[in-house]
């Protein structure tokens, strides 16, 4: 299933999040972050996405795993947080 979000982080920048899932397993098959927000080094969006394939798409496990993707490769943000990188991936389920 194909969905997307747009979502204005609090604090921060707008964020758009464009997701291939399985909706029967809730599993990321694809995703593609965008958005008017800064990130250091530059292909560490990338690295996040690449990733995200197959993660689960629960709240818990979202964040257990960006956290981890961000603190191993030392990715800052610019107008975005892992919390508002979740919640706008949950916000492609609605």
């Amino acid at each position: 299933m194909k969905s997307k979000s747009v979502y204005k982080v609090p604090d921060g920048k707008l964020l758009k999040i464009f997701i291939d899932y399985n909706y029967r397993k809730l599993l990321i098959n694809k995703i593609k972050i965008t958005g008017d927000f800064f990130a250091y080094p530059e292909e560490s969006i990338e690295w996040i996405e690449n990733e995200l394939i197959n993660t689960s798409i629960k709240k818990e496990v979202l964040q257990n795993k960006i956290d981890t993707i961000i603190e191993k490769n030392n990715i800052d943000f610019i107008g975005l947080n892992s919390e508002g990188l979740v919640e706008g991936i949950l916000r492609c389920l609605r």
